[in-house]
């Protein structure tokens, strides 16, 4: 599938749900620019991407209704853009390749889905955020931050 033709989900918001010490201070600030990197490449703001890492003990999380230390739930909540049906499974493995470092270990087991939430229902500091491709959401990029809207946005 060809990059240019493909809507990506993004202003991704990454909730890792995992055992406590699975994944060391440098494996996460890795694996959160890895995520970065993904939308980036389509030109998305990188401050648009957030990754939260949320370590559970042992004895909070439960698969199957058995407490679990080897399991790795990664949660996307998309806004700003979407995966067209046709696309989705294209996408689904970019993500899958894009943690396989972090989730590939023998000992893991791991899961990913993706929410899409409307687009209307999104502000970055109380600023609707600008139009797909827009001039404004370029210069967004550049600054890597928001900024009230200067051109048709």
């Amino acid at each position: 599938m060809q990059l240019a033709s493909v809507r990506y989900a993004a202003m991704p918001l990454w909730n890792v749900y995992c055992p406590e010490g699975t994944y060391s201070a440098e494996d996460k600030r890795a694996f959160a620019e890895r995520v970065t990197d993904l939308y980036a490449e389509f030109g998305v703001p990188r401050f648009f991407v957030g990754v939260v890492f949320q370590e559970l003990p042992k004895d909070s999380f439960f698969i199957g209704g058995e407490p679990t230390d080897d399991f790795v739930r990664i949660w996307i909540d998309a806004i700003a853009r979407r995966a067209p049906k046709e696309a989705q499974g294209w996408w689904m493995k970019r993500i899958r390749e894009t943690v396989a470092p972090f989730v590939t270990d023998p000992e893991l087991r791991w899961e990913a889905h993706v929410d899409e939430t409307p687009r209307g229902l999104w502000t970055i500091n109380g600023i609707r955020p600008p139009a797909e491709g827009s001039e404004d959401e370029k210069r967004w990029a550049a600054d890597n931050k928001p900024s009230q809207p200067v051109g048709s946005g």
